[in-house]
């Protein structure tokens, strides 16, 4: 069985990391290597991980930064919202890069002229097309808020 390209990219990284002694680095590619590992291991897995498989992978384990990092944020710990940044930044490096909000609204505004969706009961059309085409590439809260308020005007 081949790896995959992601499982390739996090073993070099990985190899660095050892090589360079950084901890955060470490860490953070140990936890997706194991997320990969779970995810090969689970019920009903084909054999090869799809990419868009391994993208939903790292916006999983990205989000479970982000929402941590917001709570220790209101927490006043800085010492664990540190960790998080790192892994996150660590991340996000695996990820492709993320639209602007103009990119967003502009695809947005696109994808609402497509599906003739006119008012807030639209709502789950637009998010289904929407989430499938920017994938990977803008957070699916990002996706939710922009068409909310582009479907409240």
């Amino acid at each position: 069985m081949e790896k995959t390209s992601l499982e390739n990219r996090i073993m070099e990284a990985l190899k660095t990391a050892m090589k360079a002694k950084d901890e955060a680095a470490l860490r953070t590619l140990r936890a997706i290597k194991a997320a990969i590992l779970v995810e090969k291991t689970s019920e009903g897995f084909s054999g090869e991980m799809t990419e868009a498989a391994e993208l939903k992978m790292l916006q999983k384990l990205a989000k479970q930064r982000r929402d941590s990092l917001e709570i220790f944020t209101q927490q006043k710990r800085e010492d664990l919202a540190a960790t998080e940044r790192e892994e996150l930044a660590i991340i996000e490096n695996f990820l492709p890069q993320q639209m602007s909000e103009a990119e967003l609204e502009a695809e947005v505004r696109r994808i609402l002229t497509e599906t003739g969706a006119s008012s807030p009961a639209d709502m789950g059309k637009v998010m289904g097309l929407a989430s499938k085409s920017l994938a990977g590439r803008a957070d699916g809260k990002a996706i939710s808020e922009m068409v909310k308020k582009m479907l409240a005007r």
